[in-house]
């Protein structure tokens, strides 16, 4: 039975008799297929490294519009998101979710067959990819429905660190399936020495980058089914209180998504150069942003009926000072991760894989670096460790406290986040910028890891400050907010380093970091803090 009438698991008998078995089934699907979520929303950071190496015709800044558009898209389609579960149920949503991200999955593949493939097919494409980071929102949501508070914890940071080694096995798989033609076509030549996991693959090789697309479906069909025979809906009313049929959660979910297209190609077009597509205002992100998550809030409150209904009941969340507290914290940790994902492995190409020399007195930056690192060899590293290291971060908030977890990863997070604008600089200015690596490396994964510590860490303040009805949506929506790291951090990277700066973008990003370290002492911290160490 698919549908689950009764649950209480914050009564231990009840946890032990039925409802640890049920919960740990729907956990161990949910984190595959969020995996594969996170997988098509960013790998568009690995596909842009080869399309470069390829000889693809779009500039260095082109390139990096098809992550931010991906990124944008899948922060904004999580406010939808956030709210699925009580409206749709969660194995209607998940296995739905999961099903369309055939759509993106198969377009690539399409699409990169065809070096002549103009720019703004990738940028629907990219958009599509969205579907995989609105995921996150409704996963996370539905799981913390399933476990008692106490175990939380844990709980989530098993899905969401598990589900977000998706972008580590995407960063592993995309490469090396492109070194062989299993789903045939024609493969394209490299210009520029490319790299996977097990080595470097010279200038002159073959390259199939259309399975990019296509291995997804791999895993995406036989998810659909397992997740269809093996996930539940809970009918309770605390919950899903006035479940749907089938298709009409399926049209309900889709039309709220596409409320999130909308104001997110709005949002694009206004920041968008007229060169790629955009309206040519080029508006700053910083005044767009809270424009489309604004109007993707209000445009979901017009939806009639039962939709509006549960909306306005959902939207209490919103009266919360702590809802937009924990906004701030989770977009220091998540926002982080998930950003420095995206633009990690473009970074390193364009950082170290070029020399950096002067030519008649202006600083030249095209020069190819003959002994400049992989980026594809090194950027799995990262979102690897970041991603698998958030399961301890909540296991250890669930000792420690959540909060106190999070102060102390805010503190490295400050540290190594100026330690690695300290070494771009030094690199981007050397003619051998290989010289720099190591350093900049390994204080990147630091970075990674303690964004990932205190990511977990987050998940059991959120389920310790929020009683169990609002706890799902906070999540959700906290998590869309953070998203836009996905947007952000690729687009300051990518701004800086046009500007020769890249430097500033880590100096900024520390900054923000240290405010939100006063942020969270001033809440959960603090003597007479109306929430000690949740």
């Amino acid at each position: 039975m698919s549908d689950i009438n009764k649950w209480d698991v914050e009564d231990p008998t009840f946890w032990e008799r039925e409802g640890k078995k049920v919960a740990n089934r729907n956990l161990w699907i949910s984190i595959p297929s969020l995996l594969c979520g996170f997988a098509v929303w960013m790998y568009w950071g690995i596909i842009t490294i080869q399309m470069l190496n390829l000889g693809f015709p779009f500039a260095t800044s082109e390139l990096f519009t098809l992550m931010a558009v991906a990124g944008l898209t899948g922060a904004t389609l999580r406010i939808p998101s956030s709210f699925f579960i009580r409206l749709c149920g969660g194995r209607n949503t998940i296995v739905f979710t999961t099903a369309l991200l055939m759509v993106p999955a198969i377009g690539t593949g399409i699409a990169l067959q065809d070096m002549n493939t103009p720019l703004w097919i990738f940028q629907l494409l990219a958009l599509l990819s969205g579907f995989g980071g609105g995921n996150f929102a409704s996963s996370m949501s539905n799981i913390s429905f399933f476990f008692p508070k106490k175990k939380q914890g844990l709980a989530l940071g098993l899905n969401a660190g598990l589900g977000n080694l998706g972008v580590t096995t995407m960063q592993i798989l995309v490469p090396l399936f492109m070194t062989f033609g299993l789903f045939g076509g024609e493969p394209m030549q490299l210009i520029n020495t490319s790299g996977t996991l097990i080595g470097k693959i010279p200038a002159g090789s073959d390259a199939w980058i259309h399975n990019a697309g296509y291995i997804w479906l791999l895993f995406l069909v036989p998810l659909a089914v397992v997740g269809w025979m093996g996930m539940n809906n809970i009918k309770t009313s605390h919950v899903t209180p006035e479940l749907p049929g089938t298709t009409r959660s399926f049209g309900i979910i889709s039309g709220m998504l596409a409320i999130g297209f909308l104001t997110s190609i709005f949002g694009l077009w206004l920041m968008l150069p007229e060169k790629v597509g955009g309206s040519g205002f080029e508006l700053s992100k910083w005044l767009v942003l809270p424009i489309i998550i604004a109007l993707t809030v209000f445009l979901l409150k017009l939806i009639p009926g039962q939709v509006k209904q549960s909306l306005n009941h959902q939207y209490k969340i919103f009266g919360n000072r702590h809802t937009w507290v924990m906004s701030v914290i989770y977009t220091m940790t998540f926002g982080s991760f998930i950003g420095f994902s995206a633009g990690f492995g473009l970074s390193i190409k364009v950082i170290f894989g070029y020399e950096h020399v002067m030519v008649d007195g202006v600083m030249n930056h095209d020069l190819i670096n003959p002994y400049g690192p992989s980026a594809l060899m090194y950027a799995w590293m990262g979102p690897f460790i970041g991603a698998l290291i958030r399961p301890v971060g909540g296991w250890i908030a669930d000792k420690m406290g959540g909060a106190k977890v999070t102060q102390i990863c805010a503190i490295v997070m400050v540290a190594s986040a100026v330690g690695v604008a300290y070494f771009m600089k030094a690199a981007y200015a050397s003619a051998t910028p290989q010289d720099f690596f190591i350093p900049f490396l390994i204080l990147f994964l630091v970075l990674f890891a303690a964004t990932g510590i205190g990511n977990g860490s987050t998940f059991r303040t959120i389920s310790m400050v929020f009683n169990k009805e609002q706890a799902g949506p906070v999540l959700g929506w906290t998590s869309a907010i953070a998203a836009y790291g996905a947007f952000i951090i690729p687009q300051e990277l990518g701004e800086q380093i046009k500007l020769t700066t890249p430097e500033n973008s880590l100096y900024g990003f520390a900054i923000f970091y240290v405010v939100c370290i006063v942020i969270n002492w001033w809440f959960y911290l603090r003597p007479g803090a109306e929430h000690k160490n949740p």
